[in-house]
């Protein structure tokens, strides 16, 4: 089994990574800057690291021609910004639409024709739960996962009779490097306003991922990582 994981050298990428290849796939994850990381995961897992912005649809092309056969795609390559819109550069906003929304198009058209030769395949998109309710200071990321959302299930219908499924999970507050620049109280307030009373861990959405790979007659569906905040 080959599973490609974007976004993979750190958090919630690098835990779906490390569990894609502890239970035995053939993976590859890719990565834009962060070599360090990347060759820290690459040598901790056994995956094979490819730098490539998801952004560029020549890179992603190139990307999965080394790659070859696709079996699972994970697209989790996503970034944020926190300020007010009205505050935000036309670039900035651009930018996350190219990574969060584009780069899921370039992905997925580059590993389809895998898919389709086959007719079978298996998609998991990285939603949020902001996608769902829209979060203040964040409105290009909320739009950006809301857009996830919509594409996962129109995907779903475009490509489920060719036998592939597209599914997405969408993770809750997640303690990893996007929370890094946020107050700790704030971060404890939002734990307390989950049933569970915590926060998720990378972990926690890497075996959520695990399920949806594994899961052959569920597609079209959004599975909450969130500690039960949104229901």
């Amino acid at each position: 089994m080959t599973t490609v994981i974007t976004g993979g050298s750190r958090g919630i990428g690098a835990a779906a990574v490390e569990l894609f290849a502890k239970r035995g796939d053939r993976v590859f994850f890719l990565y834009e800057k962060e070599h360090e990381a990347a060759r820290a995961v690459a040598e901790k897992t056994g995956a094979r690291a490819i730098c490539c912005d998801v952004a560029d649809a020549q890179g992603v092309k190139a990307a999965f021609s080394q790659i070859g056969d696709v079996d699972i795609l994970v697209n989790n390559a996503g970034i944020c910004y926190y300020g007010l819109m009205s505050q935000m550069a036309e670039s900035q906003w651009d930018r996350i639409f190219d990574v969060n929304v584009k780069g899921i198009f370039n992905c997925v058209n580059a590993a389809t024709p895998s898919f389709l030769q086959k007719q079978r395949g298996c998609i998991i998109n990285v939603a949020s739960m902001w996608g769902r309710t829209g979060a203040s200071c964040e409105a290009a990321y909320s739009a950006t996962k809301g857009a996830v959302i919509a594409l996962t299930k129109a995907l779903a219908k475009e490509l489920g009779p060719s036998g592939i499924r597209v599914n997405a999970v969408a993770p809750g507050v997640i303690l990893t490097d996007m929370c890094a620049n946020v107050d700790p109280e704030i971060l404890a307030e939002l734990a307390e306003e989950a049933p569970l009373g915590r926060n998720g861990s990378a972990m926690d959405v890497a075996k959520a991922m695990e399920y949806l790979a594994d899961a052959q007659f569920v597609t079209g569906h959004i599975l909450n990582v969130d500690g039960g905040y949104v229901i």
